[in-house]
């Protein structure tokens, strides 16, 4: 994204204009944006033009929000800028366990990808994903977490039935080696599906509801 214009959308949010809409004025914008109102009346078309925003043409104000796109956009200048100030060789994700709704374990367990795993993660998974859901303030570190290349498990077909490819992320969790799983074509949202080599259940003797640190490597 331009640079003009992640300046713009970031003093936008700051004001307000992520979450909900804002009254703001072409030369309270410019003042803002150190530039004269002139300036940012075209800066506002041209972030509608690359439908970065919306606006409502109100009786005083326009009133303008960042539009999903936009803060798409944000996230991605975000998650650029995490790595920069926090480099490292891994992140911890917290969340807590939770039960899933009992699929995992039959794809997993396909021949297709039980060798994949034992070759590219060093270990065969014990049947059935161990399930994390994520707390809310953790959910953009898996913005990071998309920007590594992963671990790609090919896809096959079996008896006539697709199976779509894979991307592992080597973890651990309490030093046991692990893999966070997400279908190339999904994006996950508060859950983390994960495999290992035994029960996580019943090796860390866990349950619904308790708190879990994932540690995933970049």
């Amino acid at each position: 994204m331009d640079e003009k214009y992640a300046f713009a959308l970031r003093k936008l949010a700051l004001l307000g204009a992520l979450d909900d809409y804002v009254s703001i004025s072409s030369r309270e914008l410019g003042e803002a944006l150190d530039m004269s109102q002139q300036s940012a009346s075209k800066r506002i078309l041209e972030l509608i033009d690359q439908q970065y925003i919306t606006r409502d043409l109100g009786t005083r104000k326009q009133r303008i929000k960042i539009t999903p796109k936009g803060v798409e956009e944000m996230k991605k200048e975000y998650t650029e800028y995490r790595r920069i100030f926090e480099r490292t060789d891994h992140i911890n994700i917290r969340g807590e366990v939770s039960s899933g709704m009992g699929e995992g374990g039959y794809y997993i367990c396909q021949d297709g990808y039980l060798s994949q795993f034992q070759s590219k993660l060093g270990f065969a998974p014990f049947q059935g994903t161990f399930n994390v859901r994520i707390y809310p303030e953790e959910i953009g570190k898996l913005d990071i977490v998309r920007s590594t290349a992963g671990i790609l498990i090919n896809g096959f077909t079996s008896e006539g039935r697709s199976f779509g490819n894979v991307i592992a992320y080597k973890a651990k969790i309490h030093n046991i080696d692990c893999a966070i799983i997400v279908p190339e074509r999904s994006h996950y949202v508060d859950i983390l599906e994960i495999i290992a080599a035994c029960s996580m259940r019943r090796t860390l003797s866990l349950s619904d509801g308790d708190r879990v640190d994932v540690k995933v490597s970049l």
